[in-house]
């Protein structure tokens, strides 16, 4: 059974606000039309991502700027394509999409620099230059934390929940 984690009344309206800020404002539903981890939208990664980086931040009790934590973690992968297309502008994507997502986001949207730099650097140390501020380190550790129970959770069913 999977474990629940809640977060503050606050903290949920803050995340609710963001997502339809962005919606609002840009291509951010766009994200709903391809597919990241097994069977995980782009769109649900970035909000889980977004849902476990302020989960955390609250638990440890971690002093950040709460909007830019959540706008940063929820385009951090705004690439606005399928990377599982069979396409040669795809090639290492893991390398280039950090790039990709922060000039489409720069295009679409006003970003102060801890949002930039979230975007930039949450696939260290795939890409070499680390994070620079606390949110952009707290979004890079819960990409990979989603992103492994994303990728996991297909295999885990069938091998322990079969009838």
């Amino acid at each position: 059974m999977k474990a629940k984690i809640f977060l503050s009344s606050r903290l949920q309206r803050l995340l609710a606000d963001t997502i339809r800020e962005l919606a609002r404002q840009g291509r951010f539903y766009e994200e709903k039309e391809a597919m990241q981890h097994g069977s995980t939208t782009i769109y649900r990664h970035s909000v889980h991502v977004a849902y476990v980086s302020l989960f955390l931040m609250e638990k440890w009790q971690f002093p950040m700027d709460e909007a830019s934590l959540v706008k940063g973690a929820l385009l951090h992968d705004y690439f606005l394509y399928d990377w599982h297309e069979n396409d040669a502008s795809h090639r290492l994507h893991g390398f280039r999409h950090p790039g990709t997502a922060l000039r489409n986001a720069t295009r679409d949207y006003a970003l102060n620099q801890r949002e930039k730099n979230t975007i930039a650097r949450h696939m260290f140390p795939l890409t070499p230059i680390p994070p620079q501020c606390r949110e952009a380190w707290l979004v890079c550790f819960a990409d990979k934390w989603c992103a492994m129970e994303e990728t996991l959770r297909p295999a885990y069913r069938r091998f322990f929940c079969r009838n």
